[in-house]
């Protein structure tokens, strides 16, 4: 690599990293080296939907020597700090969503990909009531679909 691209490269990964504590500041959580290793990961790219494994595999790749354990912790913290959001699409199998808006899924049961579905695609003739004192915080929707057997 060049030394101007290395420069390059050096100084979009230090904007990214200053972009990533300041993220993580903002949802009050402190920046370790862990958590922005997995946040340059996570949210480099658009709105993606992740298992703690795939994240843990890119890391890896990405050169962040990083326990599992860590990353499936990470990923608990960002979603309870409202970074990301859990999507549970079986019982032991939960992808993290980086798009927090409202919205639902598509689950293919054949690859495991999920698909958004804008939150105006999904209606609803009626809820039910809440029990005493509640109120509906969310409403979250998979549909699971497979390849049509003809």
């Amino acid at each position: 690599m060049s030394d101007d691209l290395s420069k390059r490269k050096s100084a979009f990964e230090a904007q990214t990293d200053r972009d990533s504590a300041a993220r993580l500041k903002q949802a009050g959580l402190r920046p370790t080296r862990q958590r922005l290793a997995l946040a340059r990961v996570l949210f480099g790219d658009p709105a993606r939907h992740v298992t703690a494994e795939q994240l843990h595999g890119e890391a890896r790749a990405a050169g962040f020597h990083i326990s599992l354990a860590t990353v499936y912790n990470t990923l608990h913290q960002f979603t309870d700090a409202g970074l990301l959001r859990e999507v549970l699409v079986e019982a032991g199998r939960s992808y993290f969503d980086t798009n927090t808006g409202a919205h639902h899924h598509f689950y293919h049961e054949d690859s495991g990909h999920i698909v958004d579905i804008a939150e105006a695609d999904v209606a609803f003739a009626r809820l039910p009531t809440t029990p005493d004192g509640h109120e509906i915080a969310a409403v979250d929707v998979v549909i699971r679909v497979r390849p049509n057997r003809a």
